[in-house]
């Protein structure tokens, strides 16, 4: 009777146990989260500064002929630095290509020389503001970072000056007033998340531009201190402008690396 005690209880025990192992839950490892990159599509605000330098072809001639006058075309230039704010719109397409639309203002000191070759007349000229608007294109090297070209159209303001004589470095009766020229520019830059060093910052990203402004001709008069009358001369001025910036660019749409659902 014992025997058949003991038999019974370990196959009870037995059966248990296998029931058991049937019962226990089954798990399966979640599949991994797919990260999708953010996209440029969306309005863009920046601010920055840089530095830039410019030359220009000039010579003199006759207010009312146009015929050259004594003395021989030459390159001035200037340089100095500026500060810039401007906005726009890009559109992604193509996974990895990027198209957009922006205007920018520029401002601040480049300031060089122009001179009078005739009477050997000579002042500052500088470049106190332009602005620009244009579009771009650019290529993502990584999702986070943008490698682009543009160009567009530019104005610019040049301020007037007291002529001085070179020979004695005194000031003449002599001024020109300030102008604004026109042409077109064309450049490139890259831009970044500034997702870096362990640093999280959704939407803001930096960039560096280099841009070349080719502006139109502008004939400057030699005016009377007294009458604002042209004495009959006038100095051509043709400025080419190149210029560096880096400028802090706030993304509105940009969140960072989105993480889909399973």
């Amino acid at each position: 009777m014992k025997k058949i005690v003991i038999a019974l209880t370990a196959m009870a025990a037995l059966t248990g146990s296998a029931v058991a192992a049937d019962m226990a839950p089954r798990y399966s490892k979640a599949p991994a989260p797919v990260v999708v990159a953010p996209s440029w599509t969306g309005f863009y605000i920046f601010g920055g500064g840089g530095g830039g330098i410019w030359d220009a072809n000039t010579g003199t001639q006759s207010t009312l002929t146009g015929a050259p006058i004594l003395g021989f075309n030459q390159k001035q230039g200037g340089d100095g630095w500026f500060g810039t704010v401007g906005a726009g719109y890009d559109w992604q397409f193509n996974s990895n290509w990027v198209f957009g639309v922006f205007a920018d203002g520029q401002f601040g000191s480049l300031k060089g020389t122009i001179q009078d070759q005739g009477p050997f007349l000579a002042g500052t000229i500088k470049n106190d503001y332009s602005w620009a608007a244009g579009a771009r294109l650019g290529y993502l090297i990584a999702p986070n970072v943008l490698s682009y070209v543009n160009a567009g159209y530019s104005d610019s303001h040049w301020k007037g000056t007291t002529l001085f004589n070179t020979a004695t470095a005194l000031p003449t009766a002599l001024h020109t007033d300030g102008f604004n020229r026109g042409g077109w520019f064309v450049g490139g830059g890259v831009e970044n998340n500034l997702n870096i060093f362990g640093i999280s910052a959704p939407g803001w990203f930096m960039k560096t531009e280099y841009r070349a402004a080719y502006y139109n001709q502008k004939n400057i008069s030699e005016l009377s201190n007294i009458t604002n009358i042209s004495n009959g001369t006038d100095i051509t001025f043709r400025p080419f402008v190149q210029t560096i910036s880096t400028s802090l660019v706030y993304r509105f749409n940009w969140t960072g690396p989105v993480v889909a659902k399973y």
